[in-house]
């Protein structure tokens, strides 16, 4: 391994000395209550907007709604370089305060057995605050590296951003860049360089109904629900094509997929998944049901299109005329080159923390999709997704600051040899 470089061995210096301050902004950043829905993350902007003031750090609100800020913040070295965007999200899942598995409380930020405990712990504010703090601390040494870091802080990712990366991407040019690097749970195992579209449909049944004792005067909207729910499940066996690239790397992170996201996520990885997530159908348990309702979640992964999995639904639609369909949402997988520079970067300072991440496609979406839509590398590293949306949300302290030391390293890096 090359010696480190003197710039690099005091991010690590500044890093370490600032622990306590570090996890004490996190702690305090996920006291902050930043639901979504309903989306109002005032307290979240105030707490970042109040650091970055304090390190007299250049940065500004972009609000198309002020109830959900984002900030967006640009800081440039010395001379024509790279553009690096730093991205992380403000908001969090909802959660039932009064739900008693809750250990320290669901918006405490409690700092206890070498955690921090709390909504949005590793979803994403600990990914969010590196991005900060990646931010202040190459600042600090711009002099030091060329080209442009840009740090984006949005409030609408968990309801897929209109009023965040998205609005950004769209007005915004400062967030484009050359790459983009996002804290969102991955492991401390894994580098996600894509993530699979998520395809929301609703089939709606109805039929003329009738008394429950006289069956054969009507189709059940349930029972045909039902089978329409379980013959959905045909799409599973749509065949992906992936690039050669993207299928070398799946296959060499099967272990660490599994590892990343549980046991048969390796399995899921390239292949559609169908999830039936809402199932509503009739009024009376003596009436023949005339109308249903089946909401599916179809997960695509890279090398399936929407095309694809369409011309096998119309046929499913076929055997069943009651039927139609809608869509309620849609965004394509995404993936970018899974070998690029920026992996090596992370895996060689990941090395440092005693760990060998290597590049996989994700199973869930984030906002690093939006700048792979625009022909944009966008890569992920963040701690464990364990807990994530459940009442045993935290992040290990040893993990996010490991994540913080590896986001500035390799930020440096990137920057340093444009």
């Amino acid at each position: 391994m090359a010696a480190m470089s003197a710039e690099k061995k005091q991010l690590l210096d500044w890093i370490e000395a600032d622990k306590d301050k570090l996890v004490q902004f996190l702690s305090e950043f996920v006291a902050c209550k930043t639901p979504n829905p309903p989306g109002d993350t005032r307290t979240g902007v105030a707490h970042i907007r109040k650091f970055l003031d304090a390190e007299k750090l250049p940065y500004r609100v972009v609000d198309p709604d002020p109830l959900q800020a984002n900030i967006v913040g640009t800081v440039e070295g010395t001379g024509a370089g790279r553009h690096l965007v730093l991205n992380g999200h403000i908001d969090a899942f909802p959660a039932d305060e009064t739900d008693p598995r809750w250990k320290y409380g669901a918006w405490s930020g409690k700092v206890a057995e070498g955690k921090v405990w709390g909504r949005g712990a590793c979803d994403m504010k600990c990914g969010t605050t590196a991005s900060i703090m990646t931010y202040r601390y190459l600042a600090r040494m711009k002099d030091k590296w060329k080209g442009k870091l840009t740090l984006t802080c949005v409030s609408d990712e968990e309801t897929f951003g209109p009023m965040g990366a998205r609005y950004l991407m769209d007005n915004v040019p400062e967030v484009l860049g050359d790459c983009c690097l996002n804290g969102e749970p991955s492991s401390p195992h894994s580098i996600r360089f894509g993530e699979k579209g998520p395809f929301w449909t609703a089939f709606t049944i109805k039929t003329k109904g009738g008394h429950g004792a006289y069956p054969h005067s009507s189709p059940n909207a349930a029972k045909i629900a039902a089978r329409l729910a379980t013959d959905l499940e045909k799409l599973e066996e749509i065949k992906a094509v992936l690039p050669d690239n993207v299928a070398r790397a799946l296959e060499a992170a099967k272990d660490t997929i599994d590892r990343a996201m549980g046991e048969g996520a390796s399995r899921s990885v390239a292949k559609v998944t169908v999830n039936i997530g809402v199932v509503q159908a009739g009024l009376k348990v003596n009436m023949i049901a005339d109308q249903a309702r089946v909401e599916a979640d179809i997960r695509l992964p890279v090398g399936v299109t929407k095309e694809m999995v369409m011309a096998e639904i119309n046929t499913i639609l076929a055997k069943y005329p009651e039927a139609k369909m809608e869509e309620i949402n849609f965004m394509p997988p995404s993936w970018c080159e899974p070998y690029h520079e920026m992996v090596e970067h992370l895996q060689a300072n990941a090395a440092l923390g005693g760990f060998k991440p290597v590049p996989v496609v994700s199973l869930g979406g984030t906002d690093a999709r939006l700048w792979r839509y625009k022909n944009i590398p966008a890569y992920v590293y963040g701690p464990s997704p364990e807990g994530m949306g459940a009442c045993h949300e935290a992040v290990e302290i040893d993990t996010f600051l490991h994540v913080v030391r590896t986001h500035a390293l390799s930020a440096y890096d990137y920057l340093s040899r444009a």
